[in-house]
């Protein structure tokens, strides 16, 4: 098996979905007995000194306050833009819960437009 770099790995990742980031976080963790969540928390506080200068967050989250009305269009949406199945897709609108994690602003923005046009409320932290 040929060596990934680190851009082909990033790549892929961009390219999973949350239920496949977290299968690969649960495998390294048994693989390596590292938890890569805590090397990222242990490297946020010196993140957050460097970007305290920043007006807006880099990395955002994007959920769900409302699906609305047309709730069957919101779970479409949530559908596609998380790549997971329908019941998933439904279990998250149906909870008012997090669509996508740590994403660019830029991203979060796209999403938002595209859940506010299938009638939800939207919340970008």
């Amino acid at each position: 098996m040929a060596k990934l770099n680190k851009d082909d790995f990033i790549k892929a990742l961009k390219e999973m979905n949350l239920l496949e980031i977290k299968e690969l976080v649960d495998a390294m963790k048994e693989e390596f007995g590292v938890d890569p969540s805590a090397v990222a928390v242990a490297a946020a506080p010196a993140a957050a000194g460097d970007a305290a200068g920043d007006a807006a967050p880099s990395q955002v989250t994007v959920s769900i306050a409302d699906a609305g009305a047309a709730k069957v269009a919101v779970i479409k949406v949530v559908k596609e833009i998380t790549g997971l199945g329908l019941k998933d897709a439904k279990d998250i609108v149906d909870a008012n819960g997090v669509v996508k994690e740590n994403i660019p602003s830029a991203e979060a923005d796209e999403i938002k437009a595209k859940l506010e046009e299938a009638g939800a409320t939207v919340e970008v932290k």
